[in-house]
């Protein structure tokens, strides 16, 4: 994963165990008050909602344990790598659009960074600037042209 996206994940799991975890607590504490827990609803919701954070801390915890960081602003050079912004072209419709090619937990297509999983960024892996790559795309096939590789 890139430096942006460990530093994300790692926010991600200190907002959950310092602030979202003591409000579910306290939730269950206050709810426990109320008596009867068998139809108790804020109980149970409260209970739920401690299940999926518990999940998602231990998720984060695990991904942040395997995670290799590699920061792209340390590497250079022409071929397409994971964390290198690739600038094509579409040679159908003659449009320029740029990918960031990060980790599966980054990934936001609208803010053009792309999963080192997906179509578009395993097209490009290991191509170079002038190259053209055919993507299977949910559209169609797609002919893009590698115009720029930056390392940002």
């Amino acid at each position: 994963m890139t430096v942006e996206g460990h530093l994300a994940l790692d926010e991600e799991l200190k907002f959950l165990t310092s602030k979202e975890r003591p409000q579910i607590i306290a939730a269950i504490a206050e709810a426990r008050e109320h008596g009867d827990l068998k139809e108790n609803a804020e109980y149970h919701a409260a209970k739920e909602r401690q299940g999926f954070v518990e999940a998602r801390i231990k998720d984060l915890e695990a991904k942040l344990s395997r995670a290799q960081i590699i920061d792209a602003a340390t590497m250079s050079g022409n071929v397409v790598k994971f964390g290198a912004t690739v600038t094509v072209i579409d040679e159908d419709t003659e449009e320029e659009h740029t990918y960031k090619i990060v980790g599966e937990d980054e990934a936001e297509v609208t803010l053009g960074k792309v999963s080192i999983t997906s179509p578009i960024a395993r097209a490009l892996i290991s191509k170079e600037v002038g190259d053209v790559v055919e993507v299977r795309a949910p559209a169609g096939l797609r002919s893009l042209e590698i115009c720029e590789v930056n390392w940002v």
